[in-house]
């Protein structure tokens, strides 16, 4: 059987990790992986995970499975979190799962269990690995306009245009703040003419939220999750505590799902947990007691809003600087929205030839799409960038 398989396609940013690794420079910078660095290059482990961790040390007795929906006090906090009071809980079910991957995958697992023949609209462009998993399982996939790479904002006219086109359904893909790839958001009126779209249509909305708390603010960034909860009968969400709680090993993300009334909510329950004993039984617990334990008790929650806070104060800080500096060497606006982008991330516009150069020449990854992750960088790096992105993208 083994000797039948065929390579598989690569990941990219993957494949630009390698290369990173393999460049001896000691002047390179890695703005290509989708992870939190602080200043001096080092992804650190926030201190109230490090408190929970020691108490769960001294007071965890078992290791035992939980539940399949994962430890239900776990999907309880992160309700709270991320619906805070938008809506009834009873009206929501929720499993534990392997990061906001799994999440992901779980949410397409349960459209191909009510509507296989459905359509999932997604942002062009989006996460990689949404069309990757899409494509694995077979699920017919659309995308929605949403970028524009003129002037790197979003084209609000061209992606309700094209979400004319959704059928009775189908699954509409949001992000739910700080979008990936592009940094670039909706505003709140602008979700709620989407939500009124998507209402229209019959469509189901999933709200991919890996980001909470890296854009606006961790209230902020829940709002647009919290306004289509407010105007939609049914809805998924797919979260993440990758980048939140910094535990990206640990594989911790949730999935939620609103039912139109609390009596579907059983059955909506029963089948994410039939879908998890599919997919991998038991979900992971360990980061997700630790998120747990840190949402319930007021002290532990209060010293991570304010590491929270300091890493999104921090990259708001890169970005204006990114964005004064390039405005110093080019000589004008052109790269003035870097500053209004959100999250980790923003594309810059380049073409994959001027990011090839960039690299080449100054030792700069990032994505061949021009996306780069502002956490990658520090105050000492910034100018570096400038130039570079100064020098080549004329």
């Amino acid at each position: 059987m083994l000797n039948t398989l065929t390579p598989q396609p690569e990941d990219k940013i993957l494949a630009l990790m390698a290369l990173y690794r393999d460049d001896p420079r000691d002047t390179k910078i890695d703005l290509g992986v989708g992870v939190y660095k602080d200043a001096t290059g080092h992804t650190p482990i926030m201190r109230a995970i490090k408190a929970a961790e020691k108490q769960l040390w001294e007071a965890e007795t078992t290791k035992s499975y939980t539940a399949l929906s994962g430890d239900p006090a776990f999907g309880a906090a992160m309700k709270t979190m991320v619906l805070a009071d938008s809506v009834d809980h009873a009206r929501v079910g929720a499993i534990a799962t392997p990061g906001g991957t799994g999440a992901i995958r779980q949410a397409f697992e349960l459209m191909k269990l009510a509507n296989r023949d459905g359509t999932v609209w997604t942002s062009n462009p989006t996460w990689p690995n949404h069309l990757s998993i899409l494509k694995f399982m077979g699920l017919a996939n659309k995308e929605y306009a949403y970028f524009d790479a003129a002037t790197c904002t979003v084209d609000f006219d061209a992606m309700m245009a094209s979400l004319k086109d959704v059928k009775a359904g189908d699954m509409v893909l949001l992000h739910g703040c700080c979008h990936n790839p592009t940094g670039a958001n909706l505003t709140l009126d602008q979700y709620g003419l989407v939500a009124d779209l998507i209402l229209e249509k019959g469509a189901i909305a999933l709200v991919d939220i890996a980001y909470q708390g890296f854009g606006d603010g961790l209230e902020e960034d829940a709002a647009a999750t919290r306004l289509l909860a407010t105007k939609l009968p049914e809805m998924l969400i797919a979260a993440s505590c990758s980048k939140n709680f910094g535990i990206y090993r640990e594989r911790t993300g949730c999935l939620m799902a609103m039912s139109e009334t609390a009596d579907n909510t059983p059955v909506t329950q029963g089948t994410l947990n039939f879908l998890n004993r599919q997919n991998y039984s038991f979900p992971p617990d360990h980061g997700a007691r630790l998120v747990t334990m840190i949402l319930g008790d007021a002290t532990l929650k209060a010293d991570w809003m304010a590491e929270l806070e300091e890493v999104r104060l921090g990259m708001l800080g890169l970005r204006t600087q990114l964005a004064d500096e390039l405005r110093q060497q080019t000589n004008s606006d052109r790269f003035d929205f870097v500053a209004q982008h959100r999250g980790m991330f923003s594309r810059i516009g380049a073409s994959p030839e001027e990011v090839l150069k960039i690299r080449e020449e100054f030792g700069i990854y990032m994505v061949g799409d021009s996306r780069l992750n502002i956490a990658g960088l520090n105050a000492q790096t910034v100018p570096l960038l400038a130039h570079a992105v100064a020098k080549i993208c004329r």
